[in-house]
């Protein structure tokens, strides 16, 4: 079935509103945004050259707690500026029933980049990470499916580990991220 969130236009808020008003991980979700940059000029035009034909417009589900959004969205939010991307803000708490059409496997994972057209028909997401490192945590669920297992904990932040070493520590997630947005809008099209 297909999904449309024209309901939700009007209830999110701009990239600027949600930067400007993080209590949490603002130095850092800055740090990376500040960071940024296009490995090509020719990548940034025909991103932008396929939004703008697409006539293209996106909600991003994201909470300035999680790590992942202080990652990824300031990667996000610049490719979204650079192409003039419309993107609506829903802070995943205040939108549960938008979220919970978008799970990760299940359960809730943000941040989730919704691509869609002018009608606010989802054509597709992006999301939670990167997928060399979501395969990390793809394969951790696969092989602790129950959560109450005594060693459960002590797995996970192994398997969190790892996913930071994949992130690595410079910029170059960034355009493994401008990588796979570029193939989304172009499979859109």
């Amino acid at each position: 079935m297909a999904i449309n969130l024209h309901s939700k236009t009007g209830t999110g808020m701009t990239m600027q509103q949600f930067m400007e008003t993080m209590e949490k991980n603002k130095e850092e979700f800055y740090g990376w945004y500040e960071r940024f940059s296009w490995e090509t000029e020719k990548e940034h035009s025909q991103i932008a050259a396929m939004v703008q034909q697409a006539g293209l417009r996106a909600f991003l589900l994201c909470a300035e707690w999680c790590g992942d959004v202080v990652r990824n969205v300031p990667v996000l939010f610049r490719v979204a500026e650079a192409v003039s991307l419309p993107v609506e803000v829903l802070v995943m708490e205040d939108h549960l029933d938008v979220m919970d059409q978008f799970l990760t496997m299940g359960g809730r994972a943000i941040p989730v980049l919704i691509i869609c057209n002018k009608d606010s028909d989802v054509l597709a997401t992006w999301g939670p990470r990167p997928a060399h490192v979501q395969k990390i945590m793809t394969e951790f669920k696969q092989e602790n499916p129950d959560r109450e297992a005594h060693d459960y904990q002590d797995k996970i932040m192994v398997a969190r580990q790892e996913m930071l070493a994949q992130y690595g520590e410079g910029t170059g997630y960034q355009q493994v991220i401008v990588q796979e947005l570029s193939d989304l809008f172009r499979q859109i099209q």
